[in-house]
């Protein structure tokens, strides 16, 4: 029987998942493999967590699918979803060594397997924004 793993991952209002299976370690974003991402620097944030399992990674495909938010906050969402998606999917096979995986994530950088929860305020009646109001004139 093939394992088959879904994970999910969430910054601000950008929604990740990731589907992880036994295959040749290709990773895909929205249909796209990940070599293709136009920006590099948030290319090398979503490959973070592969680069750090190395060659336990090496038999996973992972396919992942981003929803919402804008190119920052999908990419550190779909570093998290690609981030459990690994760990769940070791859990299956090796669960030691997804152990000792799980605690590098959580020694480098607690936000690859903890979704950031953290939203924009809500915008407030009589003012511009979350907190900025309109100027009161006493004369």
């Amino acid at each position: 029987m093939k394992t088959i793993v879904q994970t999910s991952g969430k910054r601000k209002t950008a929604v990740a998942r990731a589907t992880a299976r036994e295959g040749s370690g290709r990773i895909t974003i929205n249909g796209y493999p990940i070599e293709f991402y136009p920006i590099e620097i948030l290319k090398q944030k979503m490959l973070e967590p592969v680069l750090m399992a190395s060659e336990a990674v090496s038999g996973i495909d992972i396919k992942v699918t981003v929803k919402g938010g804008g190119v920052s906050g999908q990419a550190d969402a779909a570093r998290t979803a690609i981030a459990k998606s690994i760990i769940e999917f070791l859990k299956h096979s090796k669960p030691e060594q997804a152990e000792i995986l799980e605690d590098s994530y959580r020694k480098y950088d607690r936000t690859m397997l903890v979704s950031d929860v953290r939203i924009k305020l809500p915008k407030k009646p009589q003012g511009r924004g979350a907190r900025a109001k309109r100027q009161k004139s006493y004369r």
